[in-house]
This record gives structure tokens, sequence and C-alpha cells, in this order.
């Protein structure tokens, strides 16, 4: 064998390693972002379901769940109640308007049954609710509280997940974690909305 063959098979064998290790770091960045895209999916549903609950609990008690085992009571036992609003309107002299507003309550549903039914979530856990996908068991940040607006007290909640899986929303002390609510205004909406 020649030098030239030797080099020859030696940067061959070389090219096609490293080839394979572009194509492997390329894969494995792609396959990364694939659970993590994944991950947060499963994360803002089960967000979705907490604002939903915490929106039945205020419908319900005027206030919002203030810990977990509240509002895991509240979706295990709690009614939403069935309420018709019908409204009528008189006109007065000069084209006032006088609106009549009437609320009739019709009966009441479950939670479990309304918000949390085997066809909407068929692998629904309650006891799995608070825990966020993916974690290794680690617990979403449960804040519920008053804050005053214009002299009144408005009930404020917020739910985040404590450790970001992407990079990207760990970055200035985790602000951009995924979380709905906010513990400053009087908002239900998830920061990915």
């Amino acid at each position: 064998m020649t030098l030239t063959r030797i080099l020859s098979i030696v940067f061959l064998v070389s090219a096609l390693g490293l080839g394979y290790l572009l194509y492997k770091s390329v894969d494995d960045v792609m396959q990364q972002e694939k659970l993590i895209a994944a991950t947060e999916a499963r994360i803002i549903e089960k967000l979705q379901m907490l604002r939903d609950a915490q929106i039945a609990y205020l419908a319900s008690n005027g206030q919002y769940a203030g810990s977990w085992d509240e509002l895991k009571k509240f979706i295990q036992d709690g009614k939403i109640w069935i309420v018709q609003r019908t409204e009528t309107t008189k006109l007065l002299e000069y084209g006032k308007e006088e609106i009549t507003v009437t609320l009739d309550t019709l009966g009441s549903v479950m939670v479990m049954d309304s918000l949390f039914n085997e066809r909407r979530y068929p692998n629904f856990n309650l006891e799995n609710l608070h825990i966020v996908p993916g974690s290794g068991g680690k617990q979403f940040e449960f804040f519920a509280d008053k804050v005053e607006r214009t002299q009144r007290q408005i009930p404020v909640f917020e739910i985040r997940d404590p450790d970001p899986m992407n990079p990207k929303r760990r970055l200035n002390n985790k602000e951009k974690a995924l979380r709905i609510g906010s513990r400053t205004d009087s908002s239900t909406s998830g920061n990915w909305e």
C-alpha cells in the first residue's frame, strides 16, 4: 500500500466519523426541542385545568382557593350553580330605558362532572394535578390573595412552573416560566397566549 492510499482511507474514515458526529449533534438538539415542546404542551394543559378550577371556585366562593387542598376539595366535592339571567327593558318617557335583571337558580352540577369529566380529560388524575409534568415530582408554585385596586379588594392568583425545562424560560430569574394569573392584577390569562 502506498502512502496516498493509506491517507485516503484515514481521511475517509475521519470524514465519515465527523459526519456522523455532526448528524448526531443536530439530531440531539432536535430531539431535545421536541421533548421541550411536548412537555410544555402538557404543562399548559394542566395550567388550563387549574385556571378553570380557580374560575369556578371564584364564582362559587367569591375568592380564589388559597391552597392546593382547598382547590382539590372543591374539584372533588364542589358544585357549580346553573343560573339563568333574564333582562327586561321598559321604555320610559323621553327615550329613557329601565332594565330589570332577574337571576333564577336552576340547579347545580358537580365540578368533577362538569369541568373534569372523562370525555374532556380521559386521563385526569386529581392527586397529580399540582405536579408539574416532566419535572420529577415538583409542584407548581401556588399564590392566591387579594390586592387593593381603587379602594376595593380584588382577588388574584398565580400558578407557575417553578423550574422550566426550556433554557429560554429560565433567563432573568425564570421570569418567562409558564404561568397563569398574576400576583398584582386581576388576570386569568396564561403567558403563552
